[in-house]
């Protein structure tokens, strides 16, 4: 049992959420913004190859989650890769994981927020935007003070919204205009190289299944809970992603699609229904809204489990009496976020991101690949594709967000090497 100092156990979060809730929080996390604004950036570099890149960013991710999966059943606690890494490899890598996930993410979170602001405020200047997106990062943040079944409840509201929203896109986009099948050719305007940068771009808005191990210790009897969650909630995700980019590619072509700086709004516009580009670009804010909820959800946990361990300030690791919430690490989060929204233009840090989320993936794989037989381990293949795979997709992101994510995982080793150097506890 975790312990806090003076050998008093470390407060537990409440085990609330079951299979289907579980799901909820992995849907909510991966049927967000990504959808709705990251097949323009993989057009640009891929053309219409881009549904290959979906098919190739779909094989690592379901390679992470079936690692994932089977180590969160053995490891049911907050946060995740951190623990199974520290578990698994030893305390460096899942320091190393750790400080990916929560600099990775925190900056998802405010791109999350400033991607409400623009769809809510399309024609307003970065002030009035960048003020919307910090109301939106302490109101959800309030939120989850308040408990997690009140956060799974408004997501559930959120997936609803999207899906229903995601469906009028595919039907409207093939309705008539410019649809064409002649636009899906998976190898028109693409090399290699574009497949495998289209890959990594959209593997980021698969990596939302994450949060559902982050949660491993508020889930109901997680050794049967998290393996059936996770591959389900990425399943789903699939289907929906997959759908949507044959939509778009069909109504818009690669060329339109990878110029649309709201694609999924103009793939409406350009079929029979163009009346519903404004509620596309509204279920793009709520969409949005939803992975910011997730995410928050997910750093925060991992905040709380490396706080408990000494890697961050342990006034972090308290957990609230009544919510069994982790209250500190939550507000902790939502006020880094709110100052990264208010400062800093993050446009470029998807690709940061998406740098740091994959190297905390290829931890996870390295962790799976340790598991014994009677722990659950994987077939062996999966661990080992994940971890190259997210090397490969990892280096071929472009290059100043790889370059970022190098320096900011460099920067976290050399502070691991300085606290060591000091005698401080590893």
């Amino acid at each position: 049992m975790t312990s806090v100092p003076g050998n008093r156990p470390a407060p537990r979060l409440a085990r609330r959420l079951g299979t289907s809730s579980a799901v909820v929080v992995g849907l909510g996390s991966m049927i967000g913004a990504g959808v709705f604004a990251a097949f323009a950036p993989a057009a640009r570099v891929a053309g219409s190859g881009l549904l290959i890149g979906l098919a190739i960013a779909a094989v690592v991710a379901y390679c992470n989650a079936t690692s994932s999966a089977r180590l969160a059943a053995r490891y049911p606690e907050s946060g995740g890769t951190y623990v199974y890494g520290r578990e698994r490899l030893g305390p460096f890598w899942g320091y190393l994981a750790g400080w990916g996930f929560v600099v990775g993410k925190t900056a998802s979170c405010a791109a999350m927020a400033l991607t409400v602001a623009a769809y809510a405020l399309p024609h307003a200047d970065r002030p009035a935007r960048a003020g919307l997106a910090v109301v939106v990062v302490l109101a959800l943040t309030a939120l989850n003070y308040f408990g997690v079944h009140k956060s799974v409840w408004l997501t559930k509201v959120i997936v609803g919204i999207t899906l229903l929203v995601l469906v009028a896109v595919v039907v409207a986009s093939f309705s008539g205009g410019t649809a064409s099948t002649a636009h899906l050719w998976p190898l028109a305007g693409s090399g290699a190289g574009g497949v495998l940068q289209s890959a990594g771009l959209l593997f980021f808005a698969f990596a939302g299944y994450a949060r559902i191990a982050t949660l491993g210790e508020e889930v109901r009897d997680p050794r049967r809970t998290i393996p059936r969650a996770i591959p389900l909630a990425l399943g789903l995700t699939l289907i929906v992603y997959a759908l949507v980019a044959v939509a778009a590619l069909a109504a818009l072509g690669p060329t339109a699609l990878a110029a649309a700086s709201d694609p999924l709004a103009s793939a409406v516009a350009a079929g029979s229904w163009p009346w519903l580009a404004p509620v596309v670009r509204v279920g793009a804010a709520v969409a949005a809204l939803g992975s910011l909820l997730a995410l928050v959800l997910g750093v925060s946990r991992t905040t709380l489990a490396m706080a408990r361990d000494g890697h961050l300030p342990r006034v972090l690791s308290a957990v609230h009496p009544r919510f069994r919430v982790p209250h500190r690490a939550e507000i902790a989060v939502g006020v880094a976020v709110a100052i990264l929204v208010s400062v800093v233009d993050l446009r470029g840090a998807i690709g940061f991101s998406s740098f740091a989320v994959l190297v905390y993936y290829a931890i996870a794989n390295a962790s799976a690949w340790t598991l014994h037989r009677d722990e659950g381990r994987p077939p062996r293949f999966v661990p080992v594709v994940g971890l190259v795979g997210c090397l490969v997709l990892a280096l071929t992101l472009p290059g100043a967000a790889v370059l970022a994510g190098a320096l900011v995982l460099a920067l976290g080793a050399a502070t691991w090497g300085v606290r060591r150097l000091a005698g401080a506890r590893p």
